[in-house]
């Protein structure tokens, strides 16, 4: 196996380093946390400039207005822009790494006609609602209803943790079409226009202080029958697609930033004094531990990789994707625990003290405490693997 770059693949690196180092100083400042329409318009605002460069869905099929990028181009891509400290997705995280991909696979070809050049444009920035508030982490146990009226779906119902929500133009939404059906069956994947009649977005404040979470009130809202993707009653399995691809390949740039958070945390180990003479650094056991999350965060990006060719190829990673969310979720957060101990006292401050800069890695072990909740927790991730991969009797319900 020859790793290296081929010439294309290097030339293509190249002009992205380029594009990147003459476009990102002329960026204005980011918006503040809670300037939501003001973070809406930076987010699209990059996002148009990508699509410009030509570098809009460098993971999207060409057919569909992607750059149809090889699976290295595509990670060449993902380091590069980290590397450079490039806007993440932000606003338009739902619609560029679950709708549109899902909508790739699954949609209609009016529905990818609609969308597809919007959300890669920056012009339509999409929110998802799965979650509900008396569902839990059993999201079959979902009670949102849509009953049949016509040409419309008539959809009734709570839900909760619905990602940017209060930006958003269309959100992706389950809902229950029958409900005398098993728990897995009689849902359905609807298209939401978030300007209907009906739909209330109730903002919803985070531990870090932010607000991209909401919750969504639906109250006889309307949805034409043609929103719908997949067929009715096959909702369970549309989504198992959209799952797959917010599992197994939306966390790649965090991949990266946890290489960057760690290789920040060993250069502040390596300067910290500590009493009685040497540094941080000196401490075995802090190495040993900083040695085997490098090892971690290098073997996820290695099934990264193969996630990605396996969704370059048209399969849909399924058991891949749980395995990367499982292990990724949790080695991050063991990733903050370190930067805790090497910060000290300073881990305990949410704005940066005198002479330090601790307020971003306090922020992210914070923020990375629901990694092991959102998309699916980790002991629902344990049950795929080992109902689906493994093939072990379900767990039982309890009554």
């Amino acid at each position: 196996m020859d790793l290296r770059l081929t010439p294309s693949e290097a030339a293509f690196r190249d002009r992205l380093r380029s594009w990147l180092a003459g476009v990102l100083p002329t960026l204005p400042d980011k918006p503040d946390r809670d300037d939501w329409p003001a973070r809406r318009a930076y987010d699209t605002a990059w996002q148009r400039m990508l699509f410009d460069a030509g570098y809009a869905g460098v993971d999207w099929p060409a057919g569909h207005g992607g750059l149809g990028a090889t699976p290295t181009e595509q990670l060449i891509f993902l380091e590069e822009t980290a590397r450079a400290r490039a806007p993440y997705v932000g606003a338009n995280f739902v619609g560029l790494l679950h709708a549109g991909p899902t909508l790739i696979v699954e949609g209609t070809e009016e529905q990818r006609a609609r969308h597809l050049p919007r959300i890669l444009r920056g012009e339509e920035v999409w929110c998802q609602g799965f979650s509900e508030p008396d569902a839990g982490s059993d999201l079959a146990s979902l009670r949102t209803t849509a009953v049949r009226d016509g040409d419309h779906y008539v959809v009734d119902g709570r839900k909760i943790w619905t990602s940017h929500a209060e930006v958003a133009d269309h959100c992706e939404l389950l809902v229950r079409t029958d409900p005398g059906a098993p728990r897995h069956k009689g849902v359905t994947w609807l298209i939401l226009p978030m300007d209907t009649p009906g739909v209330q977005v109730r903002p919803l404040r985070t531990v870090v202080g932010s607000s991209e979470f909401s919750e969504l009130i639906l109250d006889g809202v309307r949805v034409p029958v043609a929103n719908r993707v997949g067929a009715e009653n096959d909702g369970w399995r549309v989504a198992m697609v959209t799952f797959s691809f917010e599992r197994g390949t939306a966390f790649i740039s965090d991949v990266i930033e946890s290489r960057n958070l760690l290789e920040e945390t060993v250069a502040v180990a390596r300067k910290t004094s500590v009493p009685g003479g040497g540094t941080l650094w000196d401490d075995a056991a802090l190495r040993r531990e900083a040695g085997a999350l490098a090892a971690e965060v290098s073997g996820l990006w290695s099934l990264i990789r193969k996630n990605v060719s396996e969704a370059s190829a048209g399969m849909i990673p399924v058991q891949g994707a749980s395995v990367f969310k499982l292990r990724f979720t949790e080695s991050r957060q063991r990733i903050g625990d370190l930067a805790a101990h090497v910060l000290g006292r300073a881990a305990l401050a949410m704005s940066d003290l005198p002479g330090g800069s601790n307020a971003r890695v306090v922020e992210d072990r914070v923020n990375t405490l629901s990694f092991t909740i959102a998309a699916g927790t980790s002991q629902i991730q344990k049950n795929i693997l080992a109902e689906r991969v493994l093939g072990l009797p379900k767990e039982p319900r309890w009554t």
